[in-house]
């Protein structure tokens, strides 16, 4: 008998009691100065909590790695701690929660680096933009990221330890496991592909060097917290943002290889949300299979038939649910039930207060 999304499944180290997962939202809500998670964040993913799995929005493992307004990090002891409220409030309510961690390379802006560039593989630009907000009003707009500087050598192998380091203190904080942001035009991502890595050291030029940062940090981040603690998310059709490259899926598939020789628990695969973004042909979705030992989760604009169907095909194990999951924080009991869905209103979804936020009700407190 093929899974539903309401069959329970084993995850590295988690038994989660059904294959919803919320996927990884940026919301802009962490208190300043200091980007340090809050109450209002931990009633938010708590409400959340029946989940089979939650992950949490992207989380910068440092100051260099910020890119947007109002992201929380995981590097100072304030952030630490913040982020022990919100791990707390979850497992109270039941529920299961990864830390997303996040080097954003250079989709960021010189506001976030005392005015010095923002770094990447290369010196090349995303021709893209992020969400910069006033810190004394909260109103934020969209501004071109500049081009960025290139790493140094010896700056990978710290930010390989950054990863790393991060890691240890989501664990420290409560965190059942971190997922590794790998994906959307990010920094692993920008070391995968030729269009955004055009080093002639040991991490460019052919795939087996492109891959070598994503592996380090894979490896490192295994060997602190244990593999089956540990998951990394993917995009492989992704474009936008400068990023096509026409050998980026046999590199992806190279990859997968080496994630699984380091025992990752699961590759999360992000599927783009808009209405002419590329799909990923089920010919890819087997090769993963076959090349991949681990759990894989899928995640973009799923409905519960879409999200059935892949399952019974046995072509991914988890459904991670974004947008849905804004104004319906009791998502799980609304798709096993068949009942309606809420819309959310768009204008909230970046910075802010509680409105827009965690006052949406779970239907059983609807008046």
């Amino acid at each position: 008998m093929s899974p539903t999304l309401f069959s329970p499944i084993s995850l590295g180290a988690l038994t989660l009691p059904n294959r919803i997962a919320l996927a990884p939202m940026t919301r802009a809500r962490s208190s300043q100065p200091g980007n340090v998670p809050n109450a209002l964040m931990a009633e938010y993913y708590a409400q959340r909590a029946s989940a089979g799995l939650i992950v949490t929005e992207a989380t910068q493992i440092s100051p260099q790695g910020q890119g947007y307004s109002f992201t929380p990090g995981i590097h100072s002891p304030e952030q630490i701690a913040g982020w022990r409220l919100v791990t707390d409030a979850v497992h109270r309510a039941g529920g299961r929660i990864m830390l997303q961690l996040w080097h954003v390379g250079r989709m960021s802006h010189a506001s976030f680096h005392e005015g010095g560039r923002p770094v990447a593989p290369s010196a090349l630009s995303p021709g893209a933009k992020v969400w910069v907000a006033d810190p004394k009003t909260g109103i934020g707009t969209m501004i071109d990221s500049p081009v960025p500087r290139a790493l140094e050598a010896d700056e990978i192998a710290s930010i390989v330890d950054d990863f790393r380091q991060a890691a240890a203190d989501a664990i420290a904080s409560g965190f059942d496991g971190v997922e590794i942001h790998g994906a959307n035009g990010y920094l692993i991502d920008q070391f995968l592909r030729r269009s955004s890595n055009q080093r002639d050291d040991r991490y460019g030029g052919p795939a087996e060097n492109r891959i070598r940062f994503l592996v380090e940090v894979a490896e490192a981040v295994a060997a602190k917290i244990g593999a089956s603690r540990v998951g990394i998310r993917l995009s492989p059709y992704i474009t936008q943002r400068n990023m096509e490259d026409d050998e980026i899926i046999p590199t992806i598939l190279k990859a997968a290889v080496e994630i699984s020789r380091v025992g990752l628990a699961y590759i999360h695969l992000v599927e783009a949300d808009w209405d002419d973004a590329p799909e990923i042909p089920d010919s890819f979705r087997r090769d993963l299979r076959a090349t991949y030992s681990g759990r894989i989760i899928v995640a973009g604009r799923y409905d519960k038939a879409r999200a059935e169907a892949i399952l019974a095909a046995d072509l991914a194990d988890i459904v991670a649910f974004g947008r849905p999951f804004i104004a319906n924080p009791d998502l799980p009991r609304r798709l096993k039930e068949e009942l309606p869905l809420a819309s959310f209103d768009g204008a909230k979804l970046f910075g802010g207060n509680a409105e827009g936020y965690s006052t949406y009700p779970a239907l059983e407190n609807v008046a």
